[in-house]
């Protein structure tokens, strides 16, 4: 068995899937929290030059980008009234307009087109007091417009319901559209693809630094599984990690200092730790078999993983300051644990029984609880939470080849995410 689950970690670097043992397994999950939403509403933006139509275009596309991120975020109820004139202005009497509405806030905005730099002002008021709450201006070139977008949204989401929004968040994953497996990113929304990498070999298994400026991948870029760094400020790609045999990334800690990753060094895949700034290497686990699949709790404390030491990989806890581990799972075969940002639940690809599709489901960190999120609609692999902790991002090959998709964090609303040529996989959503 050992043997096969090395072939696995070479091959695919990613659950190829083998038959599960029987077990309690739960389908679908209580619905999440639900949020009173919030009555908002959104104006016309306007163009900073009423006789420019490019500024009048522009406006509309930034309202655009940010009324589906605040639709997407599920937390308000969207007012909106198109044909009143003075829905951008302060005054009592517009004030009052919205408040019909039932509104307790509104977001205006104004844009402009100058050559090839673009501005936009964006604004919440709160209709109450009629007091401007948050103005941002923003400037920049076009390939900028939908993150200045994305953050604004994420600043109203965070000022008036308190919670970080996950608008300007990105995924990355590997995808074969060209022939060679590569590194791509896209924004949560599916726009803004990108190719990252031209390494024409195969590229996989992504993972991001805490600040997003930073990816690291495994690469067969010079005959070896080697970890590479994406230093995306800079737009340069550097060696990382080039240890003979597996250097997957695993994941960071809280502060962004220390990595764990799967390394072999010529001998059964392992879990290590690496101090990103004094490079210090440690072994954190012995006599454990083939162990891989790092990933951080949110506090730092512990991390999941996968080990085949029970005979099939399953997943296991590891306590740092202790040293202790625990078995969560008693499936016949587990892998891509992920853990959820709040901490509660760790999702991970597997399956029951060798005729069963390989599906996505939930932990608890005592192992009691198995819930499913997926029900064999295809193949269902490598899960990653998004940042709030309300979506998962997964493969699935239920339209009949591997492709990126997300659903809410309960298992419903499964959608894929964009229409790249080629099979996706080993997606990796940003902090």
């Amino acid at each position: 068995m050992k043997r096969a689950f090395v072939t696995v970690l070479i091959l695919c670097l990613a659950g190829a899937g083998r038959a599960l043992a029987q077990t309690d397994v739960y389908i679908g999950v209580a619905a999440g929290k639900e949020y009173n939403k919030t009555a908002l509403a959104l104006a016309e933006f306007l163009p900073a030059r009423p006789e420019k139509p490019e500024d009048l275009e522009l406006a509309g596309r930034f309202r655009d980008i940010i009324r589906a991120d605040l639709m997407y975020s599920r937390y308000f109820d969207i007012k909106e009234e198109p044909l009143n004139p003075a829905n951008l202005s302060t005054a009592p009497d517009a004030i009052k307009f919205w408040k019909t509405l039932g509104a307790g806030w509104l977001v205006s905005g104004k844009a402009s087109q100058n050559e090839k730099v673009w501005t936009f002002t964006a604004r919440l008021h709160d209709l109450e007091s009629g007091k401007i709450l948050l103005e941002k201006f923003y400037q920049g070139e076009p390939r900028a417009m939908r993150r200045a977008a994305h953050l604004f949204s994420d600043d109203v989401i965070l000022r008036v319901t308190g919670r970080k929004g996950i608008a300007h968040s990105k995924i990355a994953f590997s995808n074969n559209a060209t022939g060679a497996k590569e590194i791509y990113s896209v924004d949560y929304d599916g726009e803004n693809l990108a190719k990252l990498t031209d390494d024409r070999s195969i590229a996989l298994l992504p993972r991001w630094s805490q600040d997003s400026s930073r990816i690291y991948y495994t690469t067969y870029r010079y005959g070896n599984p080697d970890m590479f760094e994406i230093d995306l400020k800079a737009g340069k790609i550097r060696p990382f990690a080039v240890f003979q045999g597996l250097n997957i990334p695993g994941g960071f800690s809280p502060d962004g200092l220390t990595m764990v990753m799967t390394l072999s060094r010529g001998d059964d895949p392992n879990i290590y730790s690496l101090n990103v700034v004094t490079k210090e290497l440690k072994k954190l686990l012995t006599r454990f078999g083939v162990s891989s699949s790092p990933t951080y709790s949110p506090d730092g404390r512990q991390i999941a993983f996968i080990s085949d030491l029970a005979g099939n990989p399953q997943i296991y806890v590891l306590d740092l300051e202790t040293k202790k581990t625990r078995k969560l799972t008693r499936l016949n075969w587990c892998d891509s644990p992920n853990w959820s940002p709040s901490g509660e639940w760790i999702v991970f690809s597997g399956r029951e029984t060798a005729k069963e599709k390989l599906n996505i489901f939930l932990t608890d960190l005592t192992g009691g609880q198995i819930r499913r999120l997926t029900n064999n609609n295809g193949d269902n692999e490598d899960p990653s939470w998004s940042p709030d902790g309300r979506f998962i991002a997964f493969t699935s090959n239920r339209r009949g080849k591997r492709e990126l998709y997300i659903m809410d964090a309960d298992g419903s609303a499964p959608h894929p995410l964009t229409d790249l040529k080629g099979r996706t996989t080993t997606p990796n959503w940003s902090p």
